[in-house]
């Protein structure tokens, strides 16, 4: 059985900084793309990041230049970091990961961001 696991949400002040995790865990034979997407109250859930298994990257206009994924690929984790959070920033983040071809998501962690 394959889990996502999520770690490193919080709560922080607007331009502060925090660092998401995920572990994926299991029996598996690959983890192909990565992603994380985000849901505030009352909003649909959007693709904040993904990264490829090869690293290439991409992200929704609102994060550029303040967000950063990467993964290891040796150790099936993904990583998101978040600089100059604002208040739109919060949301509840989910790992995403397409593991041996089949979609997985982790339980989500909340961020918070205080004005």
């Amino acid at each position: 059985q394959v889990q996502l696991v999520e770690s490193g949400g919080g709560l922080v002040q607007a331009g502060g900084s925090l660092r998401l995790s995920c572990a994926a865990s299991g029996r598996f034979f690959s983890v192909g793309t990565m992603g994380w997407y985000r849901q505030a109250p009352g909003k649909q859930r959007e693709l904040v990041a993904g990264v490829t298994r090869s690293g290439n990257t991409n992200y929704v206009d609102s994060v550029k230049g303040r967000f950063t994924i990467s993964r290891d690929n040796a150790k099936n984790t993904m990583s998101l970091q978040m600089n100059s959070l604002d208040s739109e920033d919060t949301a509840v983040y989910y790992c995403n990961a397409i593991v041996d071809s089949r979609p997985y998501w982790g339980q989500g962690t909340q961020v918070t961001v205080s004005p």
